[in-house]
Order: C-alpha cells, then sequence, then structure tokens
C-alpha cells in the first residue's frame, strides 16, 4: 500500500518515526477486539524527505502487505457479500479482483493515516493546532464526558479507545459478545480540532464543514457525519440555537455555546471544531447470509476470514487523519491570501 502527499511546504522536519506513531494505531492485531490479522505496517519514505526535512518535492510513502490470504476469498468470488462493494464495483468496471484489499476495504486507509500524520504535523508546528478523535459510542453504549477536557493518554488508556472507562468497559464486553455471536456492531467516533485560527474555509463551493464532511465520508463504512449541535440542532429555536458573541481573552470575538461546531458561513471562526462520524457495523460477519451468485441465482453466503467485529476503535486514527488533511489544505490555501498585499 502507497500513497503520494504533494504540496507539502519545504523544510518541515519530518521523521519515519512520527508517521509510525499513527500507523501503529490503525493497524490491525492490536489487541482482542480487532482483525487477528498480525501486519507491522511498517512505514518506508520513498521521497521527498532528505535529512529530516522536507524538501518541497513529493513525498512518497510505502507499507508492505505482510500477512495477506488471497485463498481466504476463493468461496466468494462467484457471489455478492451483503453490504460490500462486489456488485457496485462489478456494475461500475465490468471486473473486480475478489482477493479482498482493494479500494473499497479499510486496508486503503493506511495511505490516509500516512499523509495525516504528515497534515498533523505541519499543523502543529505551523499553527498549533491539535487533532484528538475517541470512540464516543458503540451500538447503545454511549460515554458521557466533557468533549473540551478529553485527552490523548485518556484515549489511549483502553483499547476501545473511548476517554470513559466505564463505558469503555461495556463497549469491550458488547464487542466481544459480538464477536462470539458471529456479528459486528457500529457506532460514533467523536473529534476535535483544538487551536484552529479563524479565516480557515471557502464561502461558497468549498465549505469548510463541507470538506471535512467530503473527507470523513470517503471513509470506508461511514454512514454519516455531524458538526456542531448536528441533529440535535433540530430540535431547537433560532433563539436557543444562536450563539451569542462574548468578548475573549486575546480580544477576539468568542460564542458563548460553539453550537456551530467552529465553523460559521463555511469559514472557521477560531472556536473547537467538533463534530462525529457515524460508522455502520462491519459488513462481514460469520453468520450465514441470503444473497445472490453473480449469475443472479440464490445462495447462502457463511463468510470465513479475519474481520473487524468492530471498526470503531481502528477507525479513530482514521478521522483524525482526514481532519487534518482537510484543515492542512485550508490552511496552504489561507497562506495565499494572507500574503497578498493591499489593493489600491
Amino acid at each position: 500500500m502507497g500513497v503520494v502527499v504533494d504540496g507539502c511546504p519545504p523544510r518541515l522536519p519530518l521523521s519515519v518515526e512520527e508517521i509510525q506513531r499513527d500507523l501503529d494505531r490503525r493497524r490491525p492485531g492490536q489487541s482482542q477486539l480487532t482483525t487477528a490479522r498480525q501486519e507491522a505496517d511498517r512505514a518506508e519514505i520513498l521521497s521527498g524527505v532528505f535529512e529530516g526535512r522536507t524538501i518541497g518535492s513529493p513525498i512518497a510513502l510505502l507499507v508492505r502487505n505482510e500477512d495477506a490470504r488471497p485463498s481466504a476469498y476463493e468461496h466468494m468470488k462467484d457471489l455478492y457479500r451483503p453490504s460490500h462493494a462486489d456488485y457496485t464495483t462489478e456494475a461500475k468496471y465490468g471486473i473486480r479482483n475478489w482477493q479482498g484489499g482493494g479500494r473499497a476495504s479499510a486496508r486503503e486507509t493506511i495511505g490516509r493515516v500516512a499523509a495525516g500524520a504528515i497534515a498533523r504535523k505541519l499543523l502543529r508546528e505551523a499553527a498549533s493546532v491539535e487533532v484528538l478523535a475517541w470512540v464516543r459510542r458503540v451500538h447503545e453504549v454511549e460515554a458521557k464526558l466533557d468533549p473540551g477536557s478529553v485527552n490523548l493518554e485518556a484515549v489511549e488508556a483502553n483499547p476501545v479507545r473511548c476517554p470513559d472507562p466505564g463505558a469503555a468497559e461495556e463497549m469491550a464486553r458488547a464487542i466481544e459478545a459480538a464477536r462470539e455471536r458471529g456479528d459486528s456492531l457500529g457506532g460514533i467516533v467523536e473529534c476535535i480540532a483544538r487551536g484552529v485560527p479563524p479565516g480557515l474555509g471557502e464561502p461558497v463551493f468549498d465549505k469548510l464543514e463541507a470538506d471535512l464532511a467530503a473527507g470523513l465520508m470517503s471513509l470506508p463504512a461511514t454512514k454519516a457525519f455531524e458538526i456542531g449541535s448536528g441533529l440535535e440542532g433540530t430540535r431547537m429555536t433560532g433563539i436557543e440555537h444562536n450563539d451569542p458573541f462574548v468578548p475573549g481573552e486575546d480580544g477576539r470575538p468568542r460564542t458563548a455555546a460553539n453550537r456551530s461546531g467552529g465553523v460559521q458561513g463555511g469559514i472557521s471562526n477560531g472556536e473547537d471544531i467538533s463534530l462525529r462520524v457515524a460508522f455502520k457495523p462491519t459488513a462481514t460477519i460469520a453468520q450465514a447470509q441470503d444473497t445472490v451468485t453473480a449469475e443472479g441465482a440464490a445462495t447462502t453466503l457463511e463468510a470465513r476470514g479475519r474481520h473487524d467485529p468492530c471498526v470503531l476503535p481502528r477507525a479513530v486514527p482514521m478521522v483524525e487523519a482526514m481532519v487534518c488533511l482537510v484543515l492542512a489544505d485550508h490552511w496552504l490555501r489561507q497562506r495565499s491570501v494572507d500574503v497578498l498585499p493591499p489593493l489600491a
């Protein structure tokens, strides 16, 4: 698996260890709650970095697969797996690779997480932006916490990546129970971006929340996106939802409740960007399911293989990566506005 990152500014200090840190959080086999596949997912930098700094040319990264088992998919090659991209891929291209690990597989998110690590470093070095995600809900179990107080240590304190210890234990039990019965669970990942400067985003076609939604909804298994008050905002009246401005300590206007989630009119307002992404239950399960063959005949599928009973714990670094990439793009775009001299 590989990725090419273009447009990264030169002279940014960057090491393979910084990229590996996020890949280690995404890799399979890291706990009993994830797939049993064993992949080290060791990153290699092929270009774009010299003597520990980016040089302005495209950065090519490579991760070699070590534990692929294409034969595990052979019994499914002539049928369509429920809720997978088998049929739609074949409908679009007239051909598909049934061996696993293709573009519809979460395996492709290696490139996103590796690229996101570079974007994370740029945001931290250039603008002191911190992006942090965690598991907010698994099936019916929801964390009770103040998003503003969540830190990385609390997120990484358990394999579920939920900073609420009590909820994390319940989530782990629910995921293990789903695995034992050959089923799977979905849930919600919450993410916060702290220190985002005001002014990022565009007022019409490239609104910041629209690009965040596009990036996050391009992740495998995503089904919904919310920012700020989200769907709960529809239950309020205008006077309830409107967010009064108050004087900030830095002299900048601040909003009282941040119901906009850090974005107003498509442009960041300097508040924390707060968003949530819903992930469906993993589509590959061990229970028998009705489906059809490529010839249209009814059949039953009993899937085998090594699949996550819940994608949420490994989705956390994927969500962070996409948020970092979108924010880095918009930060770079804003620089072109900031450097223009005043027009007469």
